[in-house]
């Protein structure tokens, strides 16, 4: 299927790049059928944006080139690059394979880290495929998407069991996903929507290209890698093809009660109003993404009751309820019933504890490495990471445990400071330090809902 290119004026720039997009997700919306040609639409000025778009300041690759060393001829690499993909002899270089601790703080994930030049053209085919999905993907799903956000997948879980009141809560962890993802069925999922033979044969390449680590190359007919640009949108079809659209179309129309999903990359959540229906679907999870080669933590993966208590919360717990009310995690929240504004219950969030250990622990190691750094540079440093901390975790009924995680980073720098030699730094000394060189106190930055203003 053909895209009909218009005349455009001017001087070539984003602007005609993002018409060149819109034109592709228009004929997404209204062509049913796979399409055959889009690798086209990537010109010069394309990979001109794609390159604008690519992060300057992340790890090499194999190559060891850096951003700073490409853009010193980018007129001469991009049209290289252009060339080298259109005629089909681009090669995929291997990815550079390092492993970043887990939040468990026992084991490791594997990411892939591709060469600044295979960034460029991942993104720029991205782009591309970004335009086709978007016009299919549902509204479940929020990881990695545009204009979407974990905090509107967060405030959609909060509606969701809302609605039904509180109810069966199914937590979903896929072990090593994009370890795990079967080239076969991912080149299955594109034939039903991309038969473009250039972008095809690139991906199959990234694919093929396999890590290098230790100084020998491995391949594997699974898997994806973690750090790749177009890894997470491959992710994403493949879990819309294996959860979303299964879910939608098949799980949902033979429940007896309501039943929502809420996706982020791959952490889901499955919340039910009927406890039968939820034990049928989690019956069943195992062997659907069995049939994709994908398998569920055992551990993790869990059912449990997260119903609304049908006590008064301002009342003391009837003494048949013994045990605690259920919590679940989701997103690096802890989602738990507590009382509302108006006395009723109503679900919050704070700050899980994985998620604050690991954050404390990130700048405990910060401390200790910089820990020769000027006051000065090491103070506007630690304002950074509260102010990230705080955008991201800065939510509603969150404002305790911020609190918290700013008196744990203040004790933490001044326990750093007293290692800064032998005269010591006692708490009247680095109270007139902080009064120097203040650190941003807590602070609510996001409300995800207008309708939790009710409580």
């Amino acid at each position: 299927m053909e895209l009909l290119e218009g005349k455009m004026s001017g001087t070539p720039g984003p602007k005609d790049v993002s018409t060149k997009l819109q034109r592709i997700a228009k004929l997404a919306r209204e062509v049913s059928a796979p399409l055959t040609a889009l690798a086209h639409h990537i010109d010069i000025e394309f990979l001109r944006e794609a390159y604008r778009r690519t992060r300057k300041d992340g790890a090499p690759g194999i190559d060891e080139q850096t951003a700073a060393e490409y853009e010193k001829q980018l007129d001469g690499n991009l049209q290289s690059l252009l060339e080298r993909f259109k005629s089909g002899s681009y090669f995929a270089p291997p990815v550079r394979r390092v492993h970043i601790p887990k939040g468990d703080g026992h084991s490791t994930r594997p990411i892939g880290i591709p060469t600044f030049e295979d960034k460029v053209l991942q993104r720029a085919v991205a782009m591309v495929l970004e335009a086709v999905y978007e016009q299919r993907f549902l509204d479940c799903s929020y990881g990695f998407r545009p204009g979407r956000s974990a905090h509107q997948a967060i405030a959609e879980l909060w509606q969701s069991i809302m609605d039904v009141k509180g109810g069966w809560v199914i937590e979903l962890d896929i072990e090593s996903f994009f370890d795990s993802i079967e080239h076969g069925h991912l080149r299955q999922f594109l034939d039903g929507r991309v038969r473009d033979g250039v972008l095809r044969r690139v991906i199959d390449k990234w694919l093929n290209a396999g890590a290098l680590e230790q100084g020998a190359v491995s391949r594997s007919d699974v898997g994806t890698p973690q750090g790749g640009v177009v890894s997470p949108l491959l992710a994403n079809v493949y879990l819309h093809e294996v959860l979303d659209q299964w879910f939608t179309d098949d799980v949902k129309p033979r429940l007896e009660e309501q039943a929502h999903l809420v996706r982020y990359a791959d952490d889901a959540v499955m919340v039910f109003a009927s406890e039968e229906d939820a034990r049928r679907v989690l019956a069943v999870l195992p062997k659907r993404f069995g049939k994709y080669g994908l398998t569920l933590h055992p551990s993790k993966t869990r059912l449990l009751k997260f119903r609304r208590p049908n006590y008064s919360p301002n009342a003391p717990r009837p003494p048949q309820v013994k045990t605690r009310l259920e919590t679940f995690d989701f997103l690096g929240f802890t989602h738990y019933w507590s009382a509302g504004r108006k006395g009723k219950w109503v679900v919050k969030r704070k700050t899980s504890r994985s998620s604050f250990t690991r954050a404390l622990k990130r700048v405990r190691e910060w401390c200790k490495g910089h820990l020769h750094m000027p006051v000065r540079v090491q103070h506007q440093q630690l304002v950074w990471k509260l102010r990230g901390h705080y955008g991201y975790f800065g939510i509603r009924c969150n404002l305790q445990m911020l609190s918290r995680f700013w008196c744990q980073l203040t004790r933490t720098w001044r326990y750093w400071l007293n290692r800064r030699s032998r005269r010591s730094m006692p708490w009247a000394r680095f109270n007139r330090l902080l009064e120097r060189y203040p650190l941003p106190h807590p602070t609510l930055t996001t409300r995800l809902t207008r309708s939790e203003a009710v409580y």
